[in-house]
């Protein structure tokens, strides 16, 4: 058996057992709380057959206790979560994005915020390995969204340390700290998708990483670009709200009926964000006390003297307003908080990986 932490993939006999391998990993707090696949040296062995990289190279040291992702410490981590071996590329540019000093790892690692981190998968891959885009596509029952997304948590915990109650203070968490993972319906949408939006190429194959403190539903059956714009805005506004505070990165879900509104309304994804922005300015004067001291500690550069009549942008530009379309048929879209004091960051999936 593979040892999933350290800096040494150390290799450990256990009984031939499942639930005693399981006890073992609950003890040891190598477990999420679900139960895992045991990593073998076989298994292990098969998931590395998918890489040229070296097993010893590291990828990166993961914050907060910087403990060194090896591609074997990554690979144990995936056999763990259930992954297929075809999914190790897209953990090993996780692994590489999540470590980006702009995500601000260590902060989203110990901090009491409900902060998961959302991977969204773009490009030919998609199709290839059946990521889920579409109905459901950040709930259950796709394979490959569920265990890649639990893989990237297990390597937060186990190679960065993060245990719940430790290093790990989220007050009261998120179910999204389980897995949280899905892909753009690029079909569906009027607009580039993200990763060529971010630089890449259309036929380049990309993960991008997010720091969400949860997921909020908005139900509307608006059928005016302007108007829909409009009471989506408003969902954005909240006082206490880390993205206000800091000068955040919201995120939205739009579904693709949502989307077609706006292709209709002849709203380009500039316009969107431009309304989005406009209308999600919140007068400073519904923060807390304490909160419009935060604001003018870590946002008087940017906005200069605040008063309680100060309009706070939810973010310093426009163009930090991040939209996907994805999901299927239905008058939702979803509203994605983040941590504030964090930046989404892509990775393209090596060839070689």
């Amino acid at each position: 058996m593979k040892a999933p932490e350290g800096e040494r993939a150390a290799t450990f006999e256990a009984a031939d057992d499942l639930d005693a391998i399981n006890r073992l990993y609950r003890e040891r707090r190598w477990s999420d709380g679900l139960p895992i696949v045991p990593p073998t040296a076989q298994r292990v062995d098969r998931m590395l057959e998918r890489t040229r990289r070296r097993r010893d190279e590291i990828i990166a040291r993961v914050a907060p206790g910087y403990g060194a992702a090896t591609v074997e410490r990554i690979a144990i981590n995936c056999v763990m979560a259930g992954c297929d071996p075809e999914y190790l590329p897209f953990l090993i540019a996780a692994t590489e994005a999540v470590a980006d000093p702009q995500f601000n790892l260590q902060g989203i690692q110990a901090t009491t915020n409900p902060v998961a981190v959302w991977m969204i998968v773009n490009g030919p891959i998609v199709r290839k390995l059946d990521i889920n885009a579409g109905f459901n596509c950040i709930g259950q029952g796709a394979w490959a969204n569920a265990t890649i997304g639990r893989a990237l948590r297990l390597i937060l915990q186990n190679i960065g340390g993060a245990l719940p109650g430790e290093m790990d203070r989220a007050t009261h968490g998120q179910p999204g700290k389980y897995s949280f993972c899905c892909a753009e319906n690029e079909d569906a949408s009027p607009w580039d998708p993200l990763h060529v939006e971010r630089g890449f190429e259309r036929d380049q194959s990309t993960v991008t990483v997010v720091g969400a403190e949860g997921t909020m539903n908005m139900n509307t059956h608006s059928k005016q670009a302007l108007e829909l714009a409009r009471v989506i805005a408003e969902t954005l506004v909240h006082p206490p709200s880390n993205e206000y505070v800091h000068g955040g990165e919201p995120w939205l879900i739009i579904s693709p009926e949502h989307a077609e509104i706006f292709k209709r309304g002849g709203m380009s994804k500039t316009d969107v964000k431009r309304q989005l922005w406009e209308q999600s300015k919140m007068p400073a004067g519904r923060l807390s006390t304490k909160e419009l001291e935060r604001v003018k500690d870590s946002r008087s550069e940017e906005l200069g003297t605040l008063t309680a009549d100060t309009l706070l942008p939810i973010s310093t530009r426009p163009e930090e307003v991040m939209l996907i379309v994805a999901g299927g048929a239905g008058t939702h879209s979803v509203y994605v908080p983040c941590f504030g004091n964090s930046r989404a960051i892509t990775r393209v999936l090596d060839k070689d990986a």
